[in-house]
């Protein structure tokens, strides 16, 4: 696949990945080879309320499974509080760690068909 310099940065989707360690957004971004995503990064909570409060719009959050279940349910409530819009995704644990950015890619090209304009007022 390759990288299309031509993607506007207003056409990027904005995806915010956590695990339960830090994850090296440039690695990441290099592994998928995705020019329509922009990628963030986190662990937890704290870092799904800083996403919130500066980035312009999340369109979605992707969690490992490594995060503990309680984490992630903390997770989705607080994305789900916070906007109508935006989707989350959380990986099985069957697949470990190496399984992560497979299905980080596997979930974004499946997202690529999902309507860009949501109506951020509009519910579920």
């Amino acid at each position: 696949m390759s990288v299309d310099t031509n993607v506007s940065e207003s056409a990027r989707a904005t995806v915010l990945l956590l695990g339960r360690t830090e994850i090296v957004v440039e690695d990441a971004e290099r592994h998928l080879d995705m020019s329509d995503v922009r990628l963030l990064g986190g662990t937890g909570l704290t870092d799904v309320r800083r996403a919130f409060s500066t980035e312009p719009r999340v369109d979605h959050v992707i969690m490992g499974a490594g995060l503990d279940l309680q984490t992630r349910l903390e997770i989705v409530r607080e994305v789900f509080e916070r906007s109508d819009v935006t989707t989350v995704h959380l990986k099985d644990r069957a697949t470990g760690p190496e399984g992560f950015l497979p299905f980080v890619r596997a979930v974004l090209r499946g997202l690529r068909d999902f309507p860009e304009e949501r109506d951020a007022t509009a519910g579920g």
